[in-house]
């Protein structure tokens, strides 16, 4: 992904007082990470993703993550293999149609952020600014490489 504020990147400021690129303002709960080597941006959300939470897979998809889309449907698909064959068929339908979707929605809901994030670091991305480094470091999804 290019970044989509290219051009209007100010080097001399390090976007202080939560502003993200050109001087937008970001949302307390959201980080900014960059890519030294391609000076490739991401800019995403810390905490519960509510998107992820109400419309699955489809997050992973338009952030372009198609590791961790394979993660979750691999996920998902092993999980629904085992629902059937432990649970009985006459209890099947309740199972298939309330609690695992349900129970799918708040894991991928509360986790897929930090799956995305330690993802990126996993590919030489760093928090941008200071301020989305503590954010980061406070939700324990990047830790000071020593």
């Amino acid at each position: 992904m290019q970044d989509p504020f290219k051009g209007f990147n100010d080097d001399d400021q390090n976007n202080q007082n939560g502003n993200g690129p050109q001087g937008l303002p970001l949302p307390p709960n959201y980080a900014t990470v960059v890519n030294p080597e391609t000076g490739n941006m991401r800019i995403a959300k810390v905490g519960f993703s509510w998107t992820m939470f109400l419309f699955p897979p489809f997050p992973t998809i338009f952030r372009a993550d198609w590791y961790n889309l394979l993660c979750i449907l691999l996920l998902e698909i092993s999980a629904s293999m085992i629902i059937i064959m432990l649970v009985p068929a006459n209890q099947l339908a309740n199972y298939t149609s309330l609690i695992v979707p349900l129970a799918q929605s708040i894991l991928w809901g509360s986790i897929y952020n930090m799956m995305y994030f330690k993802h990126l670091f996993k590919l030489g991305f760093m928090p941008a600014d200071e301020r989305s480094r503590d954010l980061l470091e406070h939700a324990h999804y990047w830790t000071q490489p020593k």
